[in-house]
């Protein structure tokens, strides 16, 4: 009796089950991955706000300190945004008619606050101090990436829970001097004390240290 399929059928069959398994396998490693990519986590992604707020502009190019507006950074555990009436402070004498700051002019004459989309977030059962962290020496650029380069702001860090844990572990090579926490483009050079120093100089380890590593590994 003849037989009803072909060698070149078997090929085929074994090619299907192959490609059938392989779209499974890749199906599930993606079904695990996606989470962990930045694509998913938004890092990179610009947030649409109600103004296009250059922190190129107004960092790089004006000299602004990041407390200029955040001004509870360094006590609080919010860094704080803006009220209207600290960018009417520039803006009711330069750029004054400019239509992209409409809304700017109208939230100061109706006394009614911008909102602000989130960029960079965490889990709602995530507690942040930034106070704590800019008093031991942690800096903006640390957590925040360069947002001096950058013309509209984006989430730069995945701020994970391994994100977290990779400082908490080994804080050292995080801290700055208290002079340079501020400045985003600051890099350690010869004359910068040695990580070690800096942890002794903050004060930075300890039991709460200790316990934060090991209850999350």
């Amino acid at each position: 009796m003849a037989a009803l399929f072909t060698p070149r059928a078997n090929v085929i069959m074994v090619t299907c089950m192959l490609g059938c398994a392989s779209m499974v396998i890749g199906g599930c490693l993606w079904w695990f991955a996606w989470p962990y990519t930045d694509y998913a986590r938004h890092v990179g992604w610009v947030v649409e706000q109600p103004v296009p707020f250059s922190h190129q502009h107004h960092v790089a190019g004006l000299g602004l300190d990041c407390r200029f507006c955040h001004s509870s950074v360094e006590q609080s555990a919010q860094a704080s945004m803006p009220p209207t009436f600290t960018c009417m402070t520039c803006h009711s004498q330069i750029w004054t008619n400019a239509g992209v700051l409409a809304r700017v002019r109208d939230s100061f004459l109706h006394n009614t606050p911008l909102v602000w989309p989130r960029v960079t977030n965490v889990p709602d059962y995530v507690y942040f101090n930034h106070g704590i962290h800019v008093a031991k020496g942690v800096g903006c650029e640390s957590c925040h990436g360069n947002v001096a380069t950058m013309p509209l702001t984006y989430k730069a860090r995945t701020l994970t829970m391994q994100f977290c844990l990779d400082c908490h572990r080994d804080p050292g090579p995080q801290l700055r001097p208290a002079e340079n926490i501020f400045d985003t483009d600051w890099r350690r050079d010869r004359s910068t004390p040695m990580p070690a120093a800096l942890v002794a100089q903050y004060h930075v380890g300890g039991r709460n240290l200790t316990e934060c590593a090991i209850c999350h590994r």
